[in-house]
């Protein structure tokens, strides 16, 4: 299997910064996810066709985090809840 390239939006790496470890640690195995089945998250539609948002609990509480795959590579765009998450990711 070749090796995959995680790539960070700006967005994404300054509201993962300000995480704390606990929520890293929940993040850390969104992403480890989206690496190993970059299918599952949900694909969108309209403007944002070509992204997809995934899902998970972070700490008790429902998370997004918006990516980008092609075979290489996964781009993580965009992470948060729910409030704010869409107009943030058309931007």
């Amino acid at each position: 299997m070749p090796e995959i390239q995680v790539l960070q939006s700006a967005v994404f790496h300054r509201a993962y910064k300000r995480l704390h470890p606990n929520q890293k640690a929940d993040v850390d195995d969104a992403v480890q996810a989206i690496i190993a089945t970059p299918e599952i998250g949900e694909a969108k539609k309209g403007d944002l066709s070509g992204v997809f948002v995934y899902k998970f609990k972070c700490v008790g509480q429902i998370a997004l985090l918006a990516y980008e795959y092609d075979p290489a590579t996964r781009l993580l765009l965009l992470l948060g809840s729910h409030e704010n998450f869409y107009r943030e990711l058309k931007r």
